[in-house]
């Protein structure tokens, strides 16, 4: 793990658990990423683009949920935690991407998708958290598609950010029938972007990019097609940025950072206009 060994000890902010997942298809041009922009009123990254996700609901952990795919206890090898929170991680995963954009990796007693638009009132409860995703699956009579998704990164909000979050990302296809939709009042703008692209508008000053996104784009970028980057082999490696007091973004080293601030240059996060 990277972690701040440098300045004065920093009294750090409370950890959120929260799963992110990086929903990817292949286009002509290479693999596309649904990214969304962030309300600036948003409590965190507030303006920034970034891949649905949010924080474990608690309610998920211990539940009994119908589930296909590598169990909770692979989940917990691989991102490094006990079976009940990797449970949660993977509820959050598929929970956070039906929130944002509607896309649920969930499927039937027959194995087929269920109708993500017919489920508009499931929806808005998950959102208002009037409902867990474990209730949610249960009475709809779906099982939860863990063998849909991959695990991909992990990092760690840096100490010296007043909200903290231990993340980890999921890499997920985009299934075949679905669409994925801006119908969420956390983001501003929500659309596919080729990884590159997304990569090069952010270099430009036309949207900003927090680290642990530009490294996941960064990643999905050097492969030609969804289906080599889904078999490409993972160790997930915990990454808690290094701080230097008082420099703010300027002082976060990470792998990857001195091409990170080397392609960022003087820029300060910009408007916004991805």
């Amino acid at each position: 793990m990277t972690s701040t060994d440098h300045g004065p000890e920093v009294v750090s902010a409370p950890i959120r658990d929260a799963a992110t997942v990086v929903l990817v298809r292949d286009s002509a041009d290479g693999i596309e990423v649904f990214l969304q922009r962030r309300v600036k009123q948003m409590a965190f990254a507030g303006g920034m683009t970034v891949f649905p996700g949010g924080g474990v609901d608690k309610r998920d952990a211990g539940a009994h949920v119908a589930w296909t795919g590598p169990q909770a206890a692979w989940w917990a090898e691989q991102f490094n935690t006990d079976d009940e929170l990797a449970q949660a991680l993977v509820c959050a995963a598929v929970r956070e991407t039906f929130e944002e954009c509607g896309v649920l990796l969930a499927t039937t007693a027959d194995g087929s998708f269920a109708d993500p638009g017919a489920l508009a009132d499931d929806r808005q409860q998950l959102v208002e958290k009037s409902l867990s995703f474990a209730e949610f699956l249960t009475a709809r009579g779906l099982t939860l598609r863990a063998d849909l998704l991959s695990p991909l990164a992990h990092w760690i909000t840096p100490v010296n950010e007043k909200r903290r979050y231990d993340t980890r990302f999921f890499l997920a296809a985009m299934p075949e029938g679905q669409q994925a939709d801006a119908e969420t009042t956390e983001a501003e703008v929500a659309r596919w972007v080729n990884a590159r692209v997304a990569i090069d508008a952010w270099a430009d000053g036309k949207h900003f990019l927090m680290p642990p996104t530009w490294a996941q784009l960064h990643y999905v970028s050097g492969f030609p097609s969804v289906d080599e980057l889904l078999a490409a082999e993972r160790s997930v490696e915990c990454i808690l940025p290094n701080t230097t007091p008082g420099a703010g973004l300027a002082g976060l080293g990470f792998p990857g950072s001195d091409e990170y601030f080397r392609t960022l240059g003087d820029q300060t996060p910009p408007e916004i206009t991805l």
